[in-house]
């Protein structure tokens, strides 16, 4: 919920989006027990709590981490916000719950293994695979933090609310003046300066103001050194012994870091992607599914949008964006194909390449490959233009296949339409 907040406030001068909706990972995304391991082992204060899988765990858990606690927060793990507010599909309400000792092996039990949905799953859900077991802490003020990216001074920029552990959506715009934005110059990092007004922003009643500024300059690094993309604390928050406490966090990561965040990038857990990214990321290309009924396979982003928007101008409705790239190989083609034929909602399928560094004979090939392999239900309308066009209008016709030509964008996005419908 946090992403396009935070962007607009950032851009006017705060999300990770409000409404549902499928996108491109270009962010990893792990769970909160996850962030809470990572920021502990960076000197920010976090709840004790420990990830279970199962009710022998549970048990154990309650045994050797907390033996003396008389309360326990049981919170689902699945990579969307809002579980507190959310729904089992085994009509269990509430994917966060603050339960007594005794209680909370029956809890766990009826989270573990469901599929909890929320305002931010869609309506598939998503499957709660762990639960984190956490100590209940006696907070005093609730807070909220967040660090994301600025494209407006090109680099991170810190919000702090002194209001936290709600909706900060609902926050920023009915209190805008609550919500103190401190812009991060890169080259010279976070200066004291900067902590101190962050802080001044969160209004701390109990905790010690320095130990405070030390937290906020740690949480700054750990976004740098880990290279995130989100660092959302909702809520921070007071505890009655005068600690600053992050009780609850959300991190997103760079993809592009991948290479020198491989511990980082080990946590992600791809039973909570839609399996068709994941698979596309494994062949390396750039896939998102969407809800339509027509499959796209286009070479370049630029294009591919425009292949999506010429199919809703035709009354059609695009089932993915799916972009091969410009140097795809005949298996990356035949992988593509493959994942656009496992959507059951697919009617059709549009193949748009305009050949440059990508030739047509590739395409043409991957196109005749796959169909070898994967066993085309649906009709398949190709339009090629640019470098082997010929050589590739060969490959297909020579192919046997029952495919439906194009000459241009228009012509094809109008029959792809077509077919869908019949």
């Amino acid at each position: 919920m946090v992403r396009g907040l935070l962007g607009k406030l950032a851009g006017r001068s705060l999300s990770a989006a409000g409404k549902w909706q499928q996108q491109q990972l270009r962010r990893l995304n792990i769970h909160e027990y996850q962030g809470a391991e990572l920021m502990s082992k960076h000197g920010i204060n976090v709840p004790k709590g420990v990830a279970v899988g199962s009710l022998d765990e549970v048990r154990k858990a309650l045994q050797e981490v907390f033996p003396n606690q008389s309360e326990v927060v049981v919170k689902s793990q699945i990579l969307a916000g809002g579980r507190g507010l959310g729904t089992f599909k085994n009509g269990f309400q509430g994917g966060v719950k603050i339960v007594k000792a005794d209680k909370v092996e029956d809890i766990a039990g009826k989270m573990l293994g469901q599929i909890l949905v929320t305002k931010q799953t869609g309506p598939q859900g998503k499957v709660v695979s762990k639960v984190y077991l956490a100590e209940k802490l006696s907070l005093v003020n609730e807070m909220y933090f967040a660090i994301t990216l600025d494209r407006i001074t090109a680099g991170p920029l810190i919000i702090a609310c002194k209001k936290g552990g709600t909706s900060i959506e609902d926050l920023a715009e009915k209190h805008p003046e609550l919500i103190v934005k401190v812009s991060i110059d890169v080259f010279k990092g976070i200066t004291d300066e900067d902590a101190a007004k962050v802080v001044d922003g969160l209004s701390p009643k109990v905790a010690d103001r320095n130990s405070s500024i030390e937290q906020v300059k740690k949480l700054y690094e750990l976004f740098c050194k880990c290279d995130c993309t989100l660092l959302e604390i909702n809520p921070i928050a007071e505890t009655a012994d005068s600690q600053l406490v992050a009780a609850d966090a959300k991190l997103n990561f760079d993809d592009n870091a991948a290479f020198r965040q491989k511990e980082i990038f080990a946590l992600r857990d791809p039973t909570q992607e839609d399996p068709r990214e994941v698979a596309a990321a494994k062949a390396d290309l750039n896939y998102i599914g969407l809800d339509g009924e027509i499959g796209c396979m286009v070479n370049g982003a630029g294009l591919a949008m425009a292949t999506m928007d010429i199919i809703k101008l035709h009354g059609g409705t695009p089932a993915n964006f799916l972009d091969v790239g410009g140097n795809a190989s005949e298996d990356q083609v035949v992988e593509a194909f493959k994942i656009l034929t496992s959507d059951d909602k697919v009617k059709a399928i549009l193949v748009n390449i305009f050949g440059g560094i990508m030739k047509c004979d590739v395409i043409a090939s991957g196109i005749v490959n796959a169909a070898k392999q994967v066993q085309l239900k649906v009709p398949v309308v190709v339009r090629l233009e640019g470098t082997n066009v010929d050589q590739g209008k060969r490959i297909l016709k020579e192919s046997g296949m029952a495919l439906i030509t194009a000459e241009d964008l228009d012509d094809a996005a109008e029959k792809a339409v077509k077919a869908s419908a019949s």
